[in-house]
Parts: C-alpha cells; structure tokens; sequence
C-alpha cells in the first residue's frame, strides 16, 4: 500500500480540515442560540454577552466593530443587556465621549448552569493531549479567530458589496 492511500494529499488534508472547521462553526452558532433562548436573550443579546466574556470591558464602538453591528444596533443591545443585568455603562476615564460597556453576568447563576456542563467536558476533551499539543491548539484558535474577526469585517465593508 502506497503512502498516499494511507495519507491523503496535503490539499485534500487541508480540504476535510476546512470542513471540520466549518462543522465546529455551525455546532457553536446552534449551541449559542439555544443557550441564549435558555437565557431568554435574542442571539445578538447573547453574542454580546459572550464577546465581553472574552474580552472583558469594551467600548461599545469596538463591539460594534466585533459584532459587525451599527452603532444605533449596538446601543439597542447594550440597553436591553442593561436592563436585564448583564452590563453596566461606566465612564471611559480615558475619553469622557466614550462609555465603557462592563460585563455583570459572571456570577449569575443561570450563565453558570448552561456554561459549566460545556466547560466541564471541554476540560476533559483537553485533559487528554499534551502541554505541548494544547499550546498549538491554543495558539491556532487564537489565529482562528482573528481570521473570522477579519473576514466579518471584509463581510461589513464596501469591498464585500462591491463597491
């Protein structure tokens, strides 16, 4: 038996990846809808509030920007998510034009009922590679999601359309 019947060519190696990454995607969209509907928040709502779990307090211009939201859109959210506890407004000390959107939702109960099943079996997936083989995992996530974060914004520019 040839080597390439036992591995598949680069081109196609990398074809089945993209698959696999597009079937994580898809996965990661139904399980944040049906999170956000056991949370009682539209899907944008709940995005947000996972964008500010990752990201800690944010401008709400740059979670326009991450969300690929308009900036009316995205006061909208930070009204409802206030008015449900989520997020505070706070002063941006920097730049007294600009409001600091900081997330709340860190101990509330129903957050942590629907995450630490997630998070308990995602730490068991982990616990089975290496301290090595989890750092190149991590650091392909993190250059992941800066391909997805510049391909929303090419997707919200005139390019995308165009123009």
């Amino acid at each position: 038996m040839s080597n390439e019947k036992r591995n598949p060519p680069a081109a196609e190696q990398q074809e089945n990846f993209t698959l696999r990454m597009r079937g994580l995607g898809a996965r990661t969209v139904i399980y944040q809808q049906n999170a956000a509907v056991r949370l009682g928040l539209n899907n944008n709502d709940f995005l947000a509030v996972d964008i500010l779990h990752e990201k800690g307090p944010i401008t709400a211009g740059e979670l326009s920007r991450l969300t690929g939201l308009t900036t009316g859109s995205v006061t909208a959210l930070i009204d409802r998510l206030e008015k449900s506890g989520y997020v505070r407004r706070q002063p941006d000390p920097g730049d007294r034009r600009k409001v600091i959107i900081v997330p709340l939702y860190e101990n509330r109960e129903e957050v942590g009922s629907i995450y630490l099943p997630l998070h308990a079996a995602m730490i068991k997936l982990a616990s089975g590679y290496s301290d090595e083989e989890l750092a190149l995992i991590t650091r392909f996530l993190d250059k992941a999601c800066t391909v997805l974060e510049e391909q929303i914004q090419f997707l919200h520019s005139d390019r995308s359309r165009g123009h």
